[in-house]
């Protein structure tokens, strides 16, 4: 019998601290949300592309988009170092106040798809 009467009691005494823990609803319409931080998560796009104009504050580079060229113009966080006029350059970026905010920018080597020219009369190699 008081095997019985300690377990429930135990059981009231933990129901009732989970019950008095837990938070309450403030009263009035009014919330205080000085006390929640707002995160804003801004989105990072690419863009590749070749390098028209280049200054310590802006890029601007020129991309092909379905056939269409296109000029895109970044403000730089930092300045670019060794990249010059016609270099091609991923640029990873995003869009503050209409503007668009270029993050990094890494200079792209493309590479050559490619067979051999064979000279007409040669045969080619096989692998």
């Amino acid at each position: 019998m008081k095997r019985a009467l300690l377990c429930i009691l135990g059981v009231t005494f933990l129901l009732s601290a989970i019950a008095y823990s837990a938070d309450k609803p403030s009263s009035g319409d009014v919330k205080n949300n000085s006390t929640k931080a707002v995160l804003l998560k801004t989105t990072k796009m690419n863009a590749r592309g070749k390098v028209i104009e280049i200054s310590d504050k802006t890029i601007k580079i020129e991309r092909s988009v379905k056939d269409k060229a296109e000029t895109m113009e970044f403000i730089l966080e930092k300045a670019a170092e060794k990249i010059a006029v016609g270099d091609n350059v991923g640029i990873a970026y995003f869009e503050k106040d209409g503007q668009l905010i270029a993050s990094r920018v890494t200079k792209k080597v493309l590479k050559k798809a490619g067979k051999k020219e064979v000279a007409p009369g040669e045969k080619q190699d096989k692998k």
